[in-house]
Formats: structure tokens, C-alpha cells, sequence
């Protein structure tokens, strides 16, 4: 069964353009997710999920590994 999700993750942290691409790098690398779109100005990431490879909890875990810090997740079946 595969089970893929829309994910939005609130962001904080965001000071620059560059702090985007280190957070969209980090999501792509996860294994089970696609359409990795940061959206700088609104301090969101949206991506789908293939929740049988990950959880929104590791990407959330890998985001803050680099210093910021994930303010609320919304999730979505597809």
C-alpha cells in the first residue's frame, strides 16, 4: 500500500535566502519525499510524503539539526 501525504511544516528561524536552500537541500535528501518547494516569505516548506519510507517527524528532526525550528505541521492524504 502506498500512502503518500501533503505535508506543510511552519518554519522559524528563516533570517536569509540562503537559510532556504540549506532547509529545502535537507528535506529533498530524505528518503520518501518530493515536490520540496520553501517559501521564504511565508516561512513554510510543503512536500509530499510517502509515509511507508518516512515521517513528518524525521524531516521535522532534520530541519532542526540544522538550527531551525519547526513551529506546526499540517498533513494531508493524496
Amino acid at each position: 500500500m502506498f500512502e503518500m501525504e501533503k505535508v506543510m511544516m511552519k518554519l522559524g528561524g528563516l533570517t536569509c535566502p540562503s537559510c532556504l536552500t540549506k532547509i529545502q537541500k535537507s528535506v529533498e535528501m530524505t528518503d520518501g519525499t518530493a515536490d520540496v518547494k520553501v517559501l521564504f516569505n511565508a516561512g513554510k516548506v510543503k512536500f509530499n510524503l510517502d509515509s511507508l519510507v518516512t515521517s513528518p517527524d524525521v524531516v521535522q528532526n532534520n530541519i532542526e539539526k540544522l538550527g531551525y525550528t519547526v513551529q506546526g505541521i499540517k498533513t494531508k492524504e493524496i
